[in-house]
């Protein structure tokens, strides 16, 4: 049984799932797009191959390697993208949650059936079918629990807006001893530069006590406030709206002193060093094209 454990981002991995590239499919056709980034690679006409994209999930596997973390990887589903491991589950302490994900994605949660079975049952949680929430809005900082969420009344005209007030109380109502603090965030269905899929677009602790953020992810200024004032300026490593479009607070931390970034986050990677970081760099920049990173492509199950 595997004996689960995520109180924060940051913690030493031990376990953890990791998406897979291979058998990813075609291109999809522009109105199968579930994001204006993918969109834009597949008008230009440079939407990324699974040769290299393969390449770059099993660059991440050799860190993990490393660090002699357990990797799971997701059954293969013929011609079917399976990246984003993040999506479709994520734990908090020591519950195992599914996510109430697109419709078309639910065969993703059958390829790690294997994984759920390791897990004890009554540790297993499905939301109600009114929640939408997927992993990359929920971020765990031991005793907070931050979720991203879209608040407009257009919530229901943006496949990029994927959890709901639903999906926010209801984690509210599963962990009452922590303190669920939601973040409105900017969507956009046609400018990726102004679209934060998921929280961890603009925003994600790194170490014990310091973050990324990106002030223009969030639509309500009183909630970045929040975060500089709980995390402290001098804490916070500012990115910018081109930054923030290449992912750069999609990172991956494997223990509190060491992070996994995308090579070519050179401001990032400095600022990381200066704070005493290990950091760890994988090309990642064709998944990217996609609208997602590091952090979207693992699911981790435990941490120390």
């Amino acid at each position: 049984m595997l004996q689960l454990n995520v109180k924060n981002e940051t913690s030493r991995l031990k376990a953890v799932i990791l998406g897979t590239a291979k058998s990813n499919g075609p291109t999809p056709k522009p109105e199968e797009t579930y994001d204006p980034k993918s969109l834009e690679h597949i008008k230009a006409g440079t939407y990324p191959v699974e040769t290299d994209m393969v390449k770059e999930m099993e660059a991440l596997n050799a860190v993990f390697e490393k660090y002699n973390v357990e990797v799971f990887r997701p059954e293969i589903i013929a011609e079917y993208n399976q990246i984003f491991s993040r999506d479709i589950a994520f734990v908090i302490d020591d519950m195992f949650i599914k996510a109430n994900i697109l419709s078309d994605r639910k065969r993703e949660l059958d390829a790690i059936q294997y994984v759920i079975d390791k897990i004890n049952p009554e540790k297993i949680v499905t939301p109600p079918a009114n929640v939408s929430i997927e992993g990359g809005d929920v971020m765990l900082w031991d005793d907070y629990i931050f979720i991203g969420t879209y608040k407009g009344e257009d919530y229901d005209d943006y496949v990029t807006a994927r959890t709901n007030m639903a999906g926010v109380n209801f984690i509210k109502e599963l962990f009452p001893h922590k303190t669920v603090k939601e973040f409105d965030l900017a969507k956009s269905s046609t400018e990726a530069r102004d679209n934060a899929l998921h929280l961890d677009c603009c925003f994600q602790p790194v170490g014990k006590d310091k973050a990324v953020i990106y002030k223009g992810g969030f639509r309500n200024e009183s909630e970045y406030e929040y975060l500089v004032s709980l995390f402290g300026e001098e804490n916070l490593f500012h990115i910018d709206r081109e930054e923030m479009y290449n992912m750069n607070s999609n990172f991956f931390s494997i223990a509190p002193d060491v992070v996994v970034i995308e090579e070519k986050f050179t401001r990032l990677k400095d600022w990381l060093l200066e704070k005493g970081f290990t950091v760890e760099t994988v090309p990642y920049v064709e998944i990217a094209k996609q609208e997602g990173l590091l952090r979207c492509s693992t699911l981790p199950l435990i941490r120390e």
